[in-house]
């Protein structure tokens, strides 16, 4: 799936505050912070990246299902099924 750049704005956006998550898990590991902070912070960042993995899809499925002209044109649904799978 080749998804416009502008259509994953938001998508890179929720990734990069994903990224500054994760550097905070990994400080507050460092830190010796109390475990069940810890997890708390990765469930949530977890969480968090599988909503980007569904926005993408979703992008796909909408710039997939339309050719340039807006007409309605058939979609995969076989890899767009294998790629919803792949987030569960």
């Amino acid at each position: 799936m080749d998804i416009p750049q502008g259509d994953l704005a938001d998508v890179v956006k929720r990734l990069k505050r994903i990224e500054g998550q994760i550097g905070g898990v990994v400080r507050m590991i460092e830190d010796g912070r109390d475990c069940s902070a810890v997890v708390t912070q990765l469930a949530a960042a977890s969480k968090a990246l599988r909503k980007a993995g569904f926005a993408v899809v979703s992008s796909g499925m909408r710039h997939c299902s339309t050719n340039e002209d807006g007409e309605t044109r058939e979609v995969d649904l076989r890899e767009l099924e294998r790629l919803f799978l792949s987030l569960a």
